[in-house]
């Protein structure tokens, strides 16, 4: 089997249906992000597209498969520290979508100025995000006791979890980052 080529580019408005699309069942749910799960299409397109520094679609065939946003983790003098947010079509989950997305989005955060990334609230019911994090070299800084309020399990710890984008010393910044 080949393997597909996903494509990551800005978003633009015309997204915006298959983004919903992606994000509606998420935030529904209830289990990964802290949004109303009655979050309306304009609230969650303010959050996603119009809130953030900026926002991106993965490609695939054609497709809108996935989308992230990269902002300031906080105002003026936290802003060196950008957070970003990830979502994935139930289609596309496993393919490396998310694990394309987060690589791309570290390139364009270094490339606009930010130090590091930051998660603030990855719930630990979330493996899978928590295992492609981890691979991407982001580290567990902090559990926060029943800090998420998921919506099947009730309260469960989330983790703030934290990335350089500089290079570590005694690194060759022409080889990019070292794990």
């Amino acid at each position: 089997m080949s393997e597909k080529r996903i494509s990551i580019r800005l978003f633009e408005d015309a997204d915006w249906p298959e983004v919903w699309s992606i994000l509606e069942p998420i935030f529904r749910a209830g289990e990964t992000y802290a949004y109303s799960p009655l979050i309306t299409t304009e609230e969650a397109k303010d959050v996603w597209t119009r809130m953030p520094q900026e926002t991106y679609v993965a490609m695939l065939e054609g497709s809108v498969v996935g989308t992230y946003y990269l902002k300031p983790n906080q105002p003026e003098l936290g802003a060196h520290v950008c957070n970003c947010g990830y979502a994935v079509s139930t289609e596309a989950r496993g393919g490396g979508v998310a694990s394309a997305m987060c690589e791309h989005s570290q390139e364009r955060a270094a490339e606009v100025g930010f130090k590091a990334m930051q998660y603030n609230l990855v719930a630990v019911t979330n493996i899978g995000a928590i295992r492609l994090w981890e691979k991407h070299g982001f580290e567990k800084m902090a559990q926060l006791p029943g800090a998420f309020r998921s919506k099947t399990q009730g309260f469960v710890d989330a983790l703030v979890m934290y990335k350089s984008l500089e290079p570590r010393a005694g690194s060759d910044p022409q080889l990019g980052f070292q794990p």
